[in-house]
């Protein structure tokens, strides 16, 4: 890595994490903030969480290209600007209407933010740092949201609504901040990824059909919406029901286990790192599975084994923490194979469509979760860890689409910007004809 793009990745960085801090002041107190501060209801909260997920999946197909033609700079800037604007207007806004568009725009900024960076973050590290820098960059965001919403925790009065603005308003501030740091990168164009950015007015080539085709990718969204589905779209619905439903769970012990995840995260992270940089990526995601679904095994266990409430409390705390486990192990190996997997003109278009399949099962997850963890507690927990192990099945399959050093980065021995380009099937087809003809 050269020292100016260990400078533009030391700024990309510091921009994400003030980011996730801005959001935690917010994210935590959403519901609280529109149900009870502004008194619109549980119904409109519903609503408007509903809308800030849903904005993501309205912006994200169209995400991709512009990264790909215009450069993850403008439009992480732009992206920027608009979750600003969104996070003011719903500071500000006390009607339903104003609540709801404030939050669909706030949504679409910072679900356009997440591809931008993870670009960049491919366009400033090399083969051999990458996998730290994406560890990294999950580290300082988790650091980040569990700061901003203890500090958040601290200044917020449902007495006080303008108590919640001035959260907002912190918010947007960071927002600014992530802007203003990312106007100040530079990122060379000869280290960056070939033709990623068209000077010559023609399109990049490419596109969804391309994606489609390439088996290793649908492979990977599938994982990665199995993975999501099971994990992150179950924390504030399914798990949450089922451990106050059926384990007894007092809500505030919720905000322990959820501190319990962080928590391993931010502690584990670097060692985990160290542990799973030498082995190859798929058997790294194959053990997540196994270990998720312990984690369930355990909250059946809180739930609908005949154990002492303290004893449920504590199974349930450590399933969270198990889950953290897990996540410290997935964020070095999961966003990395998405940059390797995809060609060289692409790869916006592949955090985008990774990103659109995370923000799908965010969506689902709660809607099948929260439900069945209320009442069908029995089958809840069955059918999450069929889906643990699902993800072992999918990860050890997906291995056997990658190259070695896709796989596996660390056998690549001589530093390079793009890991074994992986060219869609239809394009690898085509490129091997030559070869066999000389």
């Amino acid at each position: 890595m050269t020292r100016e793009m260990g400078a533009a990745l030391r700024r990309i960085q510091l921009g994400s994490a003030l980011s996730a801090f801005g959001l935690g002041f917010t994210v935590p107190y959403l519901y609280v903030y529109v149900a009870q501060v502004r008194d619109l209801g549980a119904g409109t909260a519903g609503v408007v969480l509903a809308v800030f997920a849903m904005a993501a999946l309205a912006v994200l197909p169209f995400t991709g290209r512009a990264i790909d033609r215009r450069g993850p700079l403008p439009v992480l800037v732009a992206a920027s600007a608009i979750a600003t604007l969104g996070a003011i207007a719903l500071g500000l806004s006390s009607g339903v209407t104003a609540s709801v568009l404030s939050a669909a725009v706030l949504g679409a900024g910072t679900a356009v933010m997440q591809p931008a960076l993870a670009t960049m973050l491919v366009w400033c590290s090399s083969t051999a740092t990458r996998t730290r820098a994406f560890a990294m960059q999950f580290f300082l965001q988790n650091l980040g949201l569990g700061i901003g919403g203890l500090v958040g925790g601290q200044i917020v009065d449902t007495s006080r609504p303008e108590s919640f603005t001035l959260l907002f308003l912190i918010e947007a501030a960071m927002f600014v901040v992530l802007g203003v740091i990312a106007c100040t990168v530079r990122l060379s164009r000869a280290p960056v990824i070939a033709d990623a950015r068209p000077t010559d007015g023609s399109k990049a080539p490419g596109g969804m059909r391309a994606l489609l085709s390439h088996r290793a990718m649908v492979q990977l969204c599938v994982l990665g919406f199995v993975l999501f589905f099971a994990c992150y779209g179950q924390f504030e619905s399914g798990l949450a029901a089922y451990g106050t439903e059926a384990a007894g769970m007092q809500p505030s012990t919720l905000g322990i286990a959820l501190a319990a995840n962080t928590a391993v995260i931010v502690v584990a992270q670097f060692v985990v790192l160290r542990l799973v940089e030498r082995r190859r990526r798929s058997r790294v995601i194959a053990s997540v599975g196994l270990i998720w679904a312990f984690a369930w095994i355990v909250a059946g266990y809180a739930g609908l084994g005949h154990g002492s409430q303290t004893m449920a409390t504590a199974a349930m705390i450590s399933t969270y923490a198990l889950f953290g486990l897990g996540e410290s192990m997935l964020s070095p190996t999961v966003a990395p194979l998405v940059a390797d997997l995809a060609p060289e003109s692409m790869v916006g278009q592949y955090n985008s469509a990774f990103a659109l399949c995370k923000q799908l099962a965010l969506a689902v997850g709660p809607a099948v979760g929260g439900p069945m963890g209320a009442t069908l507690h029995g089958p809840y927990i069955v059918t999450f860890v069929l889906f643990s192990l699902g993800i072992t099945v999918l990860a050890l399959r997906l291995g056997r689409r990658l190259t070695p050093v896709q796989d596996q980065p660390s056998l690549e021995t001589v530093p390079s910007r793009v890991v074994a380009v992986s060219l869609p099937d239809t394009e690898s087809a085509a490129a091997s004809a030559p070869a066999a003809a000389r």
